[in-house]
């Protein structure tokens, strides 16, 4: 199985994973062992396009070259272009949309299924659903909800994911300990619009109900928050935030831009004065928070006076964590028919200012580190050197944001021992990089002696990869 996109496109994969390995289906490590393939594909911008249709064609090569019988396309992008997919793409099998995950086993199974399965997106798995984590036992992503109800001018999600669909607050809390059960101890929490949950469901919960349940389910330490929309933002999910141990002091909220006019032709509902006072609220009710923020260059009709204002916004607001879009045009979405198309090397002049203004924002922020004392979640070896082991800090998602590598255990008294995945340990820091930490371990908790026989069978999770 091979993965493209965000973080909710690996959980969909985890789904259709779990539901084959229930069928009697068994995981490989390499795409020439495979008797099926399934490439989960991302649609959201023409850059994900390309590259989903680029693995496409190279696994396709596995079906003279392998073992492979069966190529099956699922996904976005399967979902926003099936028919075309179908004329283009002899070799694949079948095309499965968004809405149509549960069904991979029987696609899988029954020669006689249809080519083409993309109905409309409404599905949304459950805590009974099979799944299994292909991240390592210590951590997991939570998706609470599926689809989207805002109408940014230049996305296309809901086209692709459907409307908000809420997961019932039980059913959450029932996943989280299961997972908590299999050794989880953070919890990435994720949905398109993470904000916006419960208000389509009985009673119209908030996002500040869910949170305090799920830090009541023993053994997870870690609860991090993605993709919080920033319209509706309310006070008592700040006291939350503030109030909860187990809510790291992280919150990945997209604001896009800064500029009024452009605010309002993306639609994204609130005026950058509103943006200020939220950032500025979180700032002084959860001190050390770390901000996340993804914003976009280049939409129709920005000046390089709507681009000065953002530079002048982030160095304003110093993001600890940014994330900057080049504007992508895509068909079907109101900003592709508005005028004032900005020229690609326009949009990349932009994007490479930007970064390199966040590049020094972040190498000051990592440099007042040193010296400081941090926990850590250990991870394992560095890919970058046997001799180093790697983990991450409460403001470093995973696959997004920076690491910390490992390079000395100083324990007290000149103890000698090892630390191990999933283990916190309290690490001195010692070098900073602009986006990466060194340090030492100075103390350590004890290897964890909670795990229980996991829930579904094992499987090797080399076999997912995601790009």
């Amino acid at each position: 199985m091979r993965t493209l996109g965000c973080p909710k496109n690996r959980v969909d994969s985890e789904v259709m994973l779990g539901t084959l390995v229930e069928a009697g289906y068994r995981l490989v490590d390499e795409p020439e062992e495979a008797e099926v393939i399934v490439v989960n594909t991302c649609g959201f911008i023409e850059s994900a396009k390309e590259e989903s249709i680029l693995a496409i064609v190279e696994l396709a090569e596995m079906k003279s070259a392998g073992r492979c019988k069966k190529l099956v396309v699922a996904g976005c992008l399967a979902q926003r272009h099936p028919d075309e997919l179908a004329r283009e793409l002899p070799e694949v099998d079948h095309f499965v949309g968004t809405g149509a995950y549960q069904d991979i086993a029987r696609v899988v199974r029954d020669g006689q299924a249809s080519r083409i399965l993309v109905p409309d997106p409404d599905f949304v798995h459950a805590a009974t659903t099979p799944r299994v984590n292909s991240l390592p036992s210590y951590t997991a992503y939570l998706k609470i909800a599926e689809g989207c109800d805002n109408a940014c001018a230049f996305c296309i999600i809901p086209a692709l994911r459907g409307p908000q669909r809420s997961r019932p607050l039980s059913d959450l809390v029932a996943e989280a300990e299961a997972l908590a059960h299999d050794g989880a101890v953070e919890l990435s929490l994720v949905a398109q619009d993470l904000t916006a949950w419960g208000h389509d469901l009985p009673g119209h919960p908030r996002l500040q109900a869910l949170l305090p349940a799920l830090c009541r389910v023993e053994g997870i330490r870690w609860i991090r928050l993605h993709y919080a929309y920033p319209r509706d933002f309310p006070e008592a999910l700040v006291e939350v935030m503030a109030r909860e141990e187990k809510i790291v002091k992280y919150l990945d909220m997209p604001l896009q831009h800064s500029s009024d006019r452009l605010l309002r032709a993306m639609r994204r509902g609130r005026d950058v004065r509103f943006l200020r006072e939220l950032l500025a609220t979180l700032r002084a009710r959860v001190p050390g928070i770390s901000l996340r923020t993804s914003l976009i260059v280049g939409l129709p009709g920005e000046t390089e006076e709507d681009f000065e204002d953002l530079l002048a916004f982030v160095r304003e607001q110093r993001f600890e964590r940014l994330g900057v879009f080049e504007y992508s045009r895509e068909e079907g979405t109101p900003a592709a028919a508005m005028d004032g198309q900005v020229p690609r090397e326009v949009k990349r002049d932009r994007f490479e200012r930007l970064m390199e203004v966040q590049r020094r924002i972040a190498a000051e922020q990592q440099r007042a580190l040193l010296g400081r004392r941090i926990e850590v979640l250990v991870e394992g070896a560095s890919e970058e050197s046997e001799h180093l082991l790697v983990g991450r800090h409460a403001q470093q998602a995973r696959e997004i944001d920076g690491l910390t590598y490992l390079n000395e255990i100083a324990l007290p008294g000149g103890e000698k021992a090892s630390v191990y995945p999933g283990e916190m340990v309290t690490v001195e820091v010692t070098d900073a990089s602009d986006y990466d930490l060194v340090g030492r371990v100075v103390a350590r908790e004890g290897r964890s002696q909670r795990r229980a026989a996991p829930r579904k069978p094992p499987v090797r999770r080399g076999g997912l990869k995601v790009l």
